[in-house]
């Protein structure tokens, strides 16, 4: 069976397969939404990569045996399992088709680059959200490093972070899985982050926009305040308008990767998206929030030369939505106590 699956063929319920982040993009892509050309390294090449590293020692059943308190621990099975995993090399036949729909992704030379994307099955799932606790490797420039950097995903699942996630949650590591998306890069002029509800306030009337010049890893990362907007949803109204002191950015470096660089004087307090942009954004957060169904965190870029909005990611928005499917209080036996308290027992 292939190890390679493309966007195209894939939605939500492949998640067990292709990981939140895989699936999440295939299905933008079938709701006609522009996101950057990719496939999936599907979760069974990550199985049979671990199954040979079982043989030679468990990994699971040690990672089982950890307390997640217990830091010093989790460290050193971390950069141990992750030593291996980087150090051993893939299976003839994935390797091989894993260069062979890097070279159609990057065209007769291979040359364009890519995003390499670790995509946890339990990502973006509800009460389990493994986002951000695993590796994504920026401006990939060849199949070979685009290999190696498959192996650091697969790694990156027994990062200290992603360990102790799932020991405090006493999750099984056997139903845990990871594959990993490789995509073409976006040379953003301008990247950010996007809210169909506002992530302060839990209004769903409004959508608010998070964004600064270069690659949006900075924004994701903290590393630059962005850019703020608040529009409305459907009368497109702009409430909010907040431009910082935009002094970084992300850019590619030479030789691959990204680089921190700084921005040019004249343009760190100009915003970084203009209005007719600002609405092309709104509309796609509508489109999304209406094909999911559900209130949603987009990460986008706009591409430097066509100026053109993609789409890097999409995922449920939880704080509110866990807000919102709380009970307001416990139910009681007595339903007078229980009305009661959920006043807050005044008289």
């Amino acid at each position: 069976m292939s190890c390679i699956s493309w966007f195209a063929d894939v939605g939500l319920q492949d998640r067990p397969h292709v990981g939140g982040k895989g699936g999440s993009l295939g299905e933008l892509q079938r709701a006609a939404i522009a996101v950057p050309p990719g496939f999936v390294v599907r979760t069974g090449a990550f199985e049979g990569f671990l199954a040979a590293r079982e043989a030679e020692a468990p990994v699971r059943a040690r990672i089982e045996a950890l307390d997640a308190d217990d830091l010093t621990a989790v460290a050193a099975c971390s950069a141990a399992v992750r030593r291996r995993f980087e150090a051993s090399p893939l299976a003839d036949d994935v390797a091989e088709e894993i260069r062979n729909a890097h070279a159609r992704l990057g065209g007769p030379h291979g040359l364009t680059p890519v995003a390499v994307r670790s995509s946890a099955t339990t990502e973006d799932a509800i009460g389990a959200s493994f986002a951000g606790l695993q590796d994504t490797y920026l401006w990939v420039r060849d199949a070979a490093e685009a290999l190696r950097m498959v192996r650091r995903c697969w790694g990156s699942l027994y990062s200290v972070e992603s360990i102790c996630y799932r020991r405090s949650r006493g999750l099984p590591e056997g139903a845990v899985s990871m594959a990993v998306v490789v995509q073409t890069m976006v040379d953003a002029r301008t990247a950010g982050v996007m809210f169909t509800r506002s992530p302060t306030t839990g209004d769903r009337s409004v959508v608010v926009i998070e964004g600064a010049w270069g690659l949006g890893s900075a924004v994701v990362g903290g590393e630059v305040t962005p850019d703020r907007w608040v529009v409305g949803k459907i009368t497109g109204e702009v409430s909010v308008r907040d431009i910082s002191d935009k002094r970084i950015r992300h850019a590619p470096a030479i030789g691959g990767g990204i680089e921190t660089v700084a921005v040019e004087d004249a343009s760190r307090r100009v915003p970084c998206v203009n209005d007719e942009e600002l609405q092309r954004l709104r509309t796609i957060a509508r489109q999304v929030e209406r094909h999911y169904g559900c209130a949603q965190d987009v990460e986008w870029a706009i591409e430097r030369a066509s100026a053109e909005v993609l789409l890097l990611q999409s995922r449920p928005e939880t704080v509110w939505s866990a807000k919102d499917s709380a009970p307001v209080a416990r139910a009681a036996e007595n339903p007078i106590s229980h009305v009661m308290s959920i006043f807050g027992g005044r008289r």
